[in-house]
């Protein structure tokens, strides 16, 4: 069977599983979030914190929720880090270093898992389980709440109430995450991922000394990575380790792992807002936006040239055997366009135009389908930024859903869109321009220059993927990467919150001989255009002194 083959059955058989978990997912999400009742274990959780889930909060409320939350994990894990070397279970390792220790803490609680530490040589069992495991289950689920609250936005009238957060926040972890992450380890085991609490051992002799590795409970975690679109491995390599993904089986499952809840999101703001074909229109946006990925960077990685290339069938340097170029493709896509950031490949070793096109999927926002949560209201911001567009071309007051999109609501639309691209294009900027940080980069030229924008581009979009070849454990990286993942975070959700309070005390609006049909494939194409167009005015400078320079010298 030829590499291209084997790549396209590879995308059909995801395309089928994804396609025929969609609509028993999707309504299962709807039913969860306009679930009334509250299940044994989850009265527990609300006793032993303290809150009342059937408490409605406006948008203020929902959002010091968030942000108390997310800051008691950052805490936590900070701890957590720093007294690794007299918490049992550490394997001997010493405790993490303040500036890691800060990184690392923001990154688990803001979904983006970036790593600027080898994590078989720095993190024990108890910190890789208590700490970053468990914000892979929360850190999702509290993307998926706000997501949850600006559908309520659209769908409700006449209140500013948004739900509880509390309530959203546990029903996400115990209804969704832990069942299907414990299905999927189970699936993982079988496929030869190891679960275990081994310490070190040996695992081979080698000139000079022998090679040592690890055990854990990386099953478990590996699910809960890939379906929470989180990424953090807990090997340096990631998923390029046979331990974490040893067959072309599993690597398969890890990518129909992260795409699961995104595409199934539509389907739940479908259901709750009344509308299943508003749903269906924007899957089939995210849908084309990522198959459209798909095709070019399998162009880009099976075209060939010379003679190496010639008689490894395409570009396989950086990438794994076991998986090949038709498998690595479709990993490097899915991982850049959700914010999971996990690796089966080094991006860095992509052709030129591959990695701008991992690069470009991230600054697309992440929205095709985007992360956990953070990909539907992502990409609900761009409908209503492509719906304020059509009523000027044609001169009628901009409607989406029955809500009026009004000077406040393209506000608050504009500045969700504006935030990540000026954090990365001005920490770009600086770090090119002093001095320390360019002794991190280990190529130069235009390559040098896509492994910061890359950093930048993955911390401000809470992706944590890496582009390889940056040291980033350094001061000057461990500290703005931070900023960057915590403002990339928290800033937008703070527009989308307001934006869903501001909707939520709307009147709806009866639809008009003039009103625009959103569920329609003409809105889809502007939908899919206007993602494109912005993200490319965007962002196109910097591409065009870092991947495209290089593709084009190639």
């Amino acid at each position: 069977m030829s590499p291209v083959l084997a790549g396209l059955l590879q995308l059909l058989a995801l395309i089928a599983a994804l396609a025929l978990a969609h609509l028993p997912l999707g309504n299962h999400l709807a039913r969860v979030y306009s679930s009334g009742t509250h299940r044994r274990v989850e009265r527990w959780i609300y006793r032993g914190v303290g809150v009342d889930p059937d408490a409605e909060m406006r948008w203020p409320a929902y959002l010091r929720c968030v942000l108390v939350f997310s800051v008691a994990g950052v805490l936590f894990l900070y701890l957590l880090q720093r007294l690794q070397g007299v918490l049992p279970g550490s394997l001997g390792f010493a405790s993490i270093d303040p500036d890691q220790a800060f990184n690392t803490a923001v990154s688990f609680v803001t979904n983006t898992n970036w790593q600027s530490y080898y994590g078989e040589q720095a993190m024990g069992h108890v910190v890789q389980t208590a700490g970053l495991a468990v914000q892979n289950f929360v850190s999702a689920a509290v993307g998926m709440a706000v997501a949850v609250a600006l559908v309520r936005g659209f769908a409700r009238s006449r209140t500013g109430e948004l739900g509880n957060f509390w309530a959203d926040l546990v029903r996400g972890v115990v209804r969704v995450l832990v069942p299907l992450a414990a299905v999927a380890a189970v699936v993982l085991v079988a496929g030869g991922v190891i679960q275990n609490f081994s310490g070190i051992h040996e695992v081979g002799q080698f000139t000079g000394g022998s090679q040592q590795w690890n055990g854990g409970a990386i099953a478990s975690q590996e699910a809960v990575k890939m379906l929470g679109t989180n990424g953090g491995g807990y090997f340096n390599a990631n998923s390029a380790h046979p331990f974490e993904n040893p067959t072309p089986f599993t690597n398969l499952f890890e990518i129909f792992l992260m795409l699961l809840i995104p595409f199934s999101l539509p389907r739940a703001f479908g259901l709750m807002v009344g509308s299943v074909r508003q749903g269906y229109a924007i899957l089939a946006t995210m849908a084309t936006i990522w198959a459209g990925f798909v095709a070019l960077m399998m162009w880009t990685e099976f075209t060939h040239r010379g003679p190496a290339l010639e008689i490894a069938g395409g570009a396989m340097e950086g990438k794994e055997v076991r998986f090949g170029i038709g498998g690595s493709s479709i990993f490097a896509v899915s991982t850049t366009l959700t914010s999971t950031g996990a690796v089966d490949s080094f991006h860095s070793s992509f052709t030129g135009l591959g990695g701008g096109i991992t690069m470009l999927g991230m600054m697309l926002g992440e929205i095709a389908p985007g992360g956990v949560g953070s990909g539907l209201y992502g990409m609900l911001i761009m409908a209503v930024v492509a719906v304020f567009i059509a009523g000027l071309m044609v001169g009628r007051t901009p409607e989406y859903l029955g809500k009026k999109i009004g000077g406040r609501e393209i506000k608050f639309a504009a500045c969700y869109i504006l935030i990540t691209p000026a954090l990365v294009l001005v920490l770009t900027a600086a770090a090119m321009a002093l001095p320390t940080p360019g002794h991190s980069m280990t190529n130069s030229g235009a390559h040098g220059f896509s492994e910061v924008l890359y950093a930048y581009t993955s911390a401000a979009n809470n992706n944590g993927s890496a582009f390889a070849g940056l040291d980033a454990d350094t001061q000057w990286f461990n500290t703005t990467l931070g900023l960057a993942m915590l403002l990339g975070r928290f800033l937008p959700m703070v527009f989308v919150l307001a934006l869903a309070g501001s909707l939520a005390r709307q009147i709806p609006v009866p639809a008009t001989a003039g009103t625009l049909r959103t569920e329609k494939p003409l809105f889809t194409g502007l939908l899919a255009g206007a993602v494109l167009i912005i993200a490319g005015l965007t962002y196109f400078p910097a591409l065009a002194l870092g991947p495209l320079a290089e593709g084009l010298a190639s």
